[in-house]
């Protein structure tokens, strides 16, 4: 099934365009993923032992798993694929002779807190290759509220300082992120961790411009809607577990400001990679408005925010 789905820019939606008899529009019944299958995770080459990943969806299910064919509006920007199954990693996974035996990897891009190589390296310990890259037709906003920050007190819900980043596409946007690769039979963790997000295939550059060999998963804006359909299976008390004990009742939203803590942290994690990537975060992160440049932001409503620290317990999490 292919949509080519350009973006609203002033309203970051994603929109479906019919070209082709064959080109559909998404709706409530279609699903990112097999309603109620058990997937098997393996490498094209023998292992030991092999994980399981049980994704759940409302759409009729399919023996072989096809990819989502999307196109950012950008000209400039090759076409992107969403991952819609276990059967999708596997297809853009690449192989890593660095050992004795040799494994399947999957490229990840890093666009928040995991520009910062500690960050990466405390949820992926094992990963490979941290590098820089840029990417096309991508602008970064904080536009979704994140959990995790309620869990760990960073949240303030009274002044709305309660958003996480995500990325969305925009034409002409370019973003500086980092890329690097991960065993694939870590890819069911790496679900679990970014489970609001739509996870797409694109193809990074390195700065220079050349194309990478490989395309890395990007976690990019979902819907509420498919969220609750397809993640939540369409329970209340899966999405109460995850977000309505918190007191969320709508996770992407247009009248929320960034997390200070963590807004603090991914702007000192693109500092330390270097001027390129720090000026590119500044100048090319919207708050949810998707107007005001953090760089603006920071003069401004957040000024104060690179002063303060975060709690002692979460310093090394949050240093930057």
């Amino acid at each position: 099934m292919q949509l080519h789905p350009g973006l609203s820019c002033r309203s970051g939606s994603w929109a479906a365009v019919r070209l082709r008899s064959d080109v559909v529009r998404p709706s409530s019944s279609f699903s990112a993923f097999n309603s109620n299958s058990t997937l098997r995770l393996h490498s094209h080459h023998r292992h030991r032992h092999s994980s399981l990943l049980r994704l759940h969806s409302h759409s009729h299910s399919h023996r072989h798993s096809s990819l989502l064919r999307l196109r950012p509006m950008a000209h400039s920007a090759p076409s992107v694929d969403e991952l819609n199954s276990i059967a999708d990693f596997e297809r853009i996974a690449s192989s890593s002779s660095s050992s004795e035996s040799e494994d399947a990897y999957i490229s990840i891009c890093g666009f928040g807190s995991l520009l910062s190589e500690r960050s990466a390296r405390s949820t992926f310990p094992h990963l490979l290759n941290f590098r820089l890259a840029q990417l096309r037709g991508f602008r970064r906003v904080f536009a979704h509220v994140a959990p995790i920050f309620f869990h760990r007190g960073i949240a303030n819900p009274h002044t709305g300082e309660i958003s996480s980043l995500s990325v969305e596409p925009c034409q002409h946007e370019l973003l500086i992120v980092t890329v690097f690769e991960i065993n694939i039979h870590d890819v069911p963790s790496f679900l679990k961790r970014e489970e609001e997000f739509r996870f797409l295939a694109v193809y990074p550059e390195g700065l220079d411009g050349t194309p990478f060999p490989n395309r890395a998963v990007l976690c990019a804006r979902y819907s509420d809607e498919e969220y609750f359909q397809v993640r939540c299976q369409g329970s209340k008390e899966i999405y109460h577990d995850r977000y309505g004990r918190y007191n969320i009742q709508k996770i992407w939203r247009d009248d929320i400001l960034p997390c200070r803590i963590y807004l603090r942290h991914c702007v000192l994690a693109a500092k330390n990679l270097g001027e390129p990537a720090y000026s590119n975060l500044l100048d090319h992160t919207y708050i949810s408005d998707r107007k005001t440049t953090i760089r603006q932001y920071l003069a401004t409503d957040g000024a104060g925010i690179m002063e303060e620290e975060p709690p002692e317990s979460l310093k090394t999490r949050y240093g930057g």
